[in-house]
């Protein structure tokens, strides 16, 4: 596996933050996983060989949409690859 290749442009805004692979990000307005998977450039409908972790715990796919964040938390969003 390998980091993410989301979009890392995302601007940092004033608010309530939390980190994203390791690099401050600002919360979502809907405080939900999905929508910051989205605002990084991450299509969750095309998303395969991609796991996410808030807080060190791993959150299923199915679980993206009703996740809920918090300021503090801790994403790291892995892409598998293939390649040699």
């Amino acid at each position: 596996m390998s980091g993410s290749s989301i979009d890392k442009s995302t601007a940092q805004a004033p608010g309530p933050t939390l980190l994203v692979n390791g690099r401050p990000c600002r919360l979502p307005s809907s405080g939900v996983l999905l929508d910051l998977l989205a605002e990084h450039g991450l299509n969750p409908e095309a998303a395969r060989g991609v796991a996410v972790a808030v807080n060190e715990r791993i959150v299923r796919k199915a679980d993206w949409a009703e996740r809920q964040l918090a300021a503090g938390d801790t994403i790291e969003i892995v892409t598998a690859r293939q390649g040699g």
